[in-house]
């Protein structure tokens, strides 16, 4: 009986619901917090960039809804990346040869370093919550997706859009985790993966000898998963790990000083770094504040081509760090892009109000704030008369295109894989012998199936095309942190690592050209223990790594003939080692001669030996009937001292008597 008056309440309520409802069925809940660029056009392209490096603290109360996300820390580097999308898909439309009577827009949010935030973007790309639908069914709003920068972040992202097998082309997220096609069966990047970089950074270590250095990485999934496959790859070639820490920008100052304070105290001056910009900006302010110099930086290629300290501070701290860096390339146009880029071109958008007034520190009046308004009221007005030709910052600067031209390839081979699709029109790549997609209709899984044959040829002549996991090939500038005439440092390219290279041939460096830390130019060291030399053999230390040993001598009669044996090998009999214990020797033979003093005191003691014996024995023959000789057994004892007699007369007949040294 309960359970037939439950299913008609149950029944009233949703018809009382249906009755009363007013509002859409599908709508946004919560505040719209996401900030971008977005440009209609018939084709639509995803980005997700993060403008900004920090949030607000929120206050998960879960007691109230959630405010809007502030965030902080805008970061120009990173806004020239998301402005490289915008040029590359300006480009792509002008050119009449790639997907022509046809237009690219675009969709682009800031997430804010923030993993929540990338979602959310995710959600804004699958369907767009604008609160006009009646329903939830829609199609996504985007084709394929350009980003994002963080492992993590991307992460998150791939995971949610996998299922919708919508493409995904990072610029800047290396964790091999992605290269799973099992977890991720729609990312594609065009950086390589950390087992590459890892790789690359491992040979750069044995390439200089160092076999004791220290670690610090990221704590997430870039840094974890990309110092797991460093550490694998240089235990292999011999090298131990002094020190292994790991660092966050949400670390309490406490945990820092203690990162700090281990790379200061190491036995080890070789610290590898595998960290991402915003960290290690962190930690070497803190290395700055604790005065700790001398250090050898080995940098991944997430922050050892950028500037985070001021040029004199550069020059002392972390001056002569090298590492591996994406290849530096020119765009041509891009420079002149940016120069041209003003507030009037986006009217109203918050993120280039908020570039604008932080280049120049003024204020721009009628458009929304998306900053402290407090902080700004005392700021003069902007002129819209201001340009960035005369201003210098990450933005402006053009002689470190590295991530840029990753964003700027992304872009580029979403465009020619939406073009191999209209190529199908002329009866090419049929899509799995169903025909061809509709242009107007398709669907993002089969675009899917285009990019992953994506093969094209940049306009300065690099071919790009990924692998069945969805990497490109592996190569990398070395790149070396050289003083310059002005005080400062100049990132300068000293070498080249090719991941296609055969074993042993896949660095190439000028080592004539590197400058060290402290402005040295030879090769720091970094060994636990010397080597040992030969006519000795390591002993580990009890409880220490397998570098920590001690050197002891062999012993006599064994010998070691190479450096850092861990045996000593024991010579033949008629050898012995020399006093450097390296080589076995023939045992020297000496001859005694009459004339010798030791030769005339063993021929006297065999004269004496020989009388006393006869004597006896001529004594023993006069009185051999008597008692006492017969006592005494007469034929034993004669026949005892002819012996006796005997051996005394060869001492003495002998011409001479061997002695061994040895």
């Amino acid at each position: 009986m309960m359970h037939y008056i439950l299913s008609f309440i149950l029944t009233l309520s949703l018809l009382a619901s249906m009755l009363l409802k007013t509002e859409p069925i599908c709508k946004q809940w919560g505040a719209d917090d996401l900030v971008g660029l977005s440009k209609e056009g018939d084709i639509a392209i995803g980005g997700v960039f993060s403008v900004h490096t920090n949030v607000d603290r929120l206050d998960p109360s879960f007691r109230r809804r959630p405010e809007v996300v502030k965030c902080r820390n805008f970061w120009f580097r990173v806004f020239r990346f998301m402005l490289t999308m915008i040029f590359a898909i300006d480009e792509i439309n002008k050119n009449p040869k790639l997907l022509p009577n046809l237009t690219l827009g675009y969709r682009i949010y800031d997430t804010c370093t923030m993993p929540p935030l990338t979602l959310r973007s995710t959600f804004e790309f699958l369907n767009a919550g604008e609160g006009k639908s009646s329903d939830c069914q829609r199609s996504s709003t985007v084709s394929a997706i350009v980003g994002d920068s963080g492992s993590s972040q991307s992460i998150a992202m791939a995971t949610l859009i996998g299922p919708f097998s919508i493409p995904m082309v990072s610029y800047f997220s290396t964790c091999a985790c992605l290269s799973n096609r099992k977890e991720y069966p729609s990312f594609f990047r065009t950086i390589p993966s950390d087992y590459f970089q890892a790789r690359a950074l491992a040979h750069l270590v044995k390439r200089f000898g160092w076999t004791w250095i220290g670690m610090v990485r990221n704590d997430d999934d870039y840094g974890n998963f990309g110092m797991h496959a460093f550490t694998e790859t240089v235990q292999q070639f011999g090298v131990c790990i002094a020190f292994s820490e790991s660092i966050h920008r949400s670390y309490h100052r406490d945990k820092l000083l203690r990162i700090v304070d281990t790379v200061r105290k190491s036995s080890t001056k070789v610290v590898v770094a595998f960290v991402a910009p915003a960290e290690m900006t962190v930690l070497l302010n803190e290395i700055v504040r604790q005065n700790v110099t001398g250090i050898q930086w080995i940098g991944s290629e997430a922050w050892v081509s950028s500037h985070f300290l001021p040029q004199d501070k550069s020059r002392r701290f972390v001056a002569g760090t090298i590492g591996v860096a994406i290849r530096q390339v020119d765009i041509p146009g891009l420079r002149e892009f940016l120069m041209d880029v003003h507030p009037s071109m986006y009217p109203g958008n918050r993120l280039v109000k908020e570039f604008w007034e932080s280049t120049f520190g003024c204020s721009l009046r009628g458009t929304a704030n998306t900053t402290d308004q407090f902080r700004y009221t005392m700021r003069k007005e902007c002129t819209g008369r201001e340009s960035l030709r005369m201003t210098r910052n990450e933005l402006t600067d053009v002689s470190q295109y590295r991530v840029t031209y990753n964003v700027y390839k992304a872009t580029y081979a979403i465009a020619h894989a939406i073009h191999d699709m209209l190529s199908c029109k002329s009866g090419k790549n049929q899509f799995l012998q169903k025909g061809c997609a509709n242009i107007s209709s398709f669907q993002p899984w089969q675009l899917l199936h285009y990019m992953k044959t994506v093969n094209f040829t940049t306009k300065i002549g690099e071919n790009v095309y990924f692998d069945d996991n969805g990497d490109p090939v592996a190569t990398y500038d070395i790149v070396n942190w050289q003083p310059n005439g002005a005080g400062g440092v100049d990132i300068v390219s000293v070498g080249v690592y090719d991941g296609s290279a055969p074993p042993g041939q896949e660095i190439a460096i000028k080592d004539e050209t590197v400058v060290w830390s402290g402005d040295q130019m030879t090769v720091p060291k970094a060994v636990c223990s010397e080597s040992c030399p030969k006519g000795t053999r390591k002993a580990t230390r009890k409880g220490q790594p397998l570098c920590c040993f001690d050197c002891i001598k062999c012993a006599d009669g064994e010998i070691s003939n190479v450096t850092d044996s861990t045996d000593c090998i024991k010579c033949p009999r008629q050898y012995r080692s020399n006093w450097r214990r390296d080589e076995c020797i023939l045992k020297d033979i000496e001859f005694l001669s009459f004339g010798d003093p030791m030769g005339i005191i063993l021929v006297t003691l065999a004269f004496l030996g020989a009388s006393i014996t006869i004597s006896v024995f001529v004594l023993f023959y006069v009185h051999r009937n008597t008692p006492i000789v017969k006592a005494n057994n007469s034929e034993l004892s004669f026949l005892l001292l002819c012996a006796l007699t005997f051996g005394d007369e060869c001492g003495i007949a002998a011409e001479e008597a061997m002695w061994e040294a040895g």
